[in-house]
């Protein structure tokens, strides 16, 4: 494994010179090496320099070189073999088999997004032909494609060093839309992020592109990151993170003289509402569920359940009862980094320290370092709604249950909370009415719901959302999981009375590129 420490600035390899970072092995807190200076706002201008002069003319690359670049890409990270999947784990503390699992989806992305561009249906290509003879007045030729935003800045995210991270959803997206891409690498997986930045940077040479086309930047604090959303040649950026991180590059994003699209996935405790009909006949079972998806990964998921809302009865007694018995059985877990496991520890403190949520059980303590501690908190529907830190995200595995006194206090802690990623509905036939009741509120809280399921665990598919109100997200009408993301790196543009010759393919009139259009208000086949 050659790993040089060095930041990639279109095709040249280059060492920092500012504070450097170094990964650490949550497991045994010994530090990897090698270190990773930081970048200056020197690096960062060439990098943005460079993405500006690739931006045009990678925006009109062809449908199948773009689709084999993405195909590249992934080739190129699966040549990596076991060296990435070794130092993922020791970055991270993850199991082997979560990183091989991550590798696998991180490649299928980029494929998935390899057959998104070659379909061309992103483009949304419309066309009104001129009507000279209409009447009471004549209408203009008119066409319209969607066009890549620009060079998008992508911020790498701590619990995915893979999936969500150099070559993730942000980056594959961003790539598929025609946009040249500098991703900000997190600082707990610096060697995996240098292993897939080389193999980006390797698939550009491969194809053909113009350097611009990717960089990779190292940088400790928010220095590199606050620099690269206000330089004027960034158009967009994607996010993964905390809250306080996310709001603050977003307020550095729109208080530029030209605002930017700022896709920042920030904070979400998944709600989930066990219905009285189904909490009766399986509640048993639904809480050893609830508890394997609340230790999935330590607790680090994005779509963990850290809020259980039910109606107060024998029945929900029950439910906590063995919940708590099988928290008390739960085996600590190493997080990934010791600033995660500080924070978790934190989160739990203060939880705990509101004198409002009574604990029900911890799990087993760990010998290791940066252990996670499962915790199972339970509170009432009046304290939840009067007591707003209950709400407020433990990054790792803790949950608070909440105890309504009837259908209409569930209601209403149901209206109470914030915009979720996602909401997860546990039902029988019999609950049919409440759930219908609640649907509505469901809706408008969050981006994915869910019937008899658990939150953890994202499909990467064309109907997924992975998205939801503030402050889940910065923008709600996105997702940054399935197809869809492409459109938060595109733009409509029309074009009027255009002579063929100077057309983009696209939308020419004998419609080289066989694009399903919608030409005079009707789809062609």
């Amino acid at each position: 494994m050659n790993l040089t420490g060095e930041m990639l600035i279109g095709r040249e390899a280059v060492k920092g010179s500012r504070d450097p970072i170094q990964a650490i092995n949550p497991a045994t807190n010994e530090r990897l090496d090698p270190s990773y200076p930081g970048g200056t706002q020197a690096e960062v201008e060439r990098a943005c320099e460079l993405a500006w002069n690739a931006f045009d003319t990678y925006r009109e690359t062809s449908l199948e070189a773009r689709a084999k670049f993405l195909e590249t890409v992934a080739d190129e990270i699966e040549a990596i073999g076991d060296d990435l999947i070794e130092r993922a784990v020791a970055e991270s503390g993850l199991p082997q088999a979560r990183i091989q699992g991550e590798r696998g989806r991180t490649c299928g992305q980029l494929r998935m997004f390899a057959r998104v561009v070659r379909a061309g249906e992103w483009l949304d290509v419309r066309v009104d032909p001129a009507l000279p003879d209409r009447q009471p007045m004549p209408r203009v030729d008119l066409r319209q494609r969607h066009v890549g935003l620009g060079p998008v800045v992508v911020f790498g995210a701590s619990n995915f060093p893979l999936a969500f991270s150099v070559a993730g959803g942000d980056t594959a997206s961003a790539l598929a839309a025609g946009c040249p891409v500098i991703v900000k690498a997190h600082a707990a997986h610096p060697g995996t992020s240098e292993l897939v930045g080389r193999a980006i940077q390797s698939a550009v040479k491969k194809c053909d592109l113009p350097e611009g086309v990717f960089s990779l930047i190292f940088g400790s604090g928010r220095e590199v990151g606050t620099a690269l959303v206000t330089d004027s040649r960034v158009k967009a950026a994607g996010f993964t993170g905390s809250r306080s991180g996310g709001l603050a590059l977003w307020k550095a994003a729109q208080s530029r003289p030209e605002p930017i699209p700022f896709y920042a996935e920030m904070s979400s405790i998944n709600p989930v509402f066990p219905l009285p009909a189904a909490l009766k006949a399986r509640g048993e079972e639904m809480a050893k569920a609830f508890v394997g998806s609340l230790n999935m990964g330590a607790g680090q998921f994005c779509t963990n359940p850290g809020l259980v809302i039910a109606l107060k009865g024998p029945e929900l007694d029950a439910f906590v009862s063995v919940a708590g018995e099988a928290v008390k059985g739960s085996a600590a877990q190493t997080m990934l980094t010791p600033g995660i496991a500080e924070a978790y520890q934190h989160g739990v403190d203060a939880l705990a320290g509101t004198g409002k949520a009574k604990e029900v059980a911890r799990g087993e303590k760990g010998d290791g370092s940066n252990q996670c501690q499962t915790a199972l908190f339970v509170t009432s529907a009046s304290d939840f709604l009067n007591e707003q830190s209950l709400q407020d995200e433990v990054f790792g595995a803790t949950s608070l249950v909440v105890e309504c006194a009837d259908q209409a206090e569930l209601e209403k802690v149901a209206e109470h909370v914030e915009g979720q990623l996602t909401i997860t509905l546990q039902m029988d036939d019999a609950d049919l009415e409440a759930a219908r009741k609640l649907l509505p509120t469901l809706e408008r809280k969050a981006g994915r719901i869910l019937v008899n399921g658990w939150p953890t665990g994202v499909e990467v598919c064309d109907a997924m959302v992975h998205g939801g109100p503030f402050p889940a997200t910065s923008d709600s009408r996105t997702t940054s999981v399935g197809t869809a993301a492409i459109y938060r790196f595109l733009r409509p543009v029309s074009y009027q009375n255009l002579p063929d010759g100077l057309l983009p393919e696209a939308i020419k009139e004998s419609n080289p590129l066989h694009l399903k259009r919608l030409v005079d208000g009707k789809r062609e086949s």
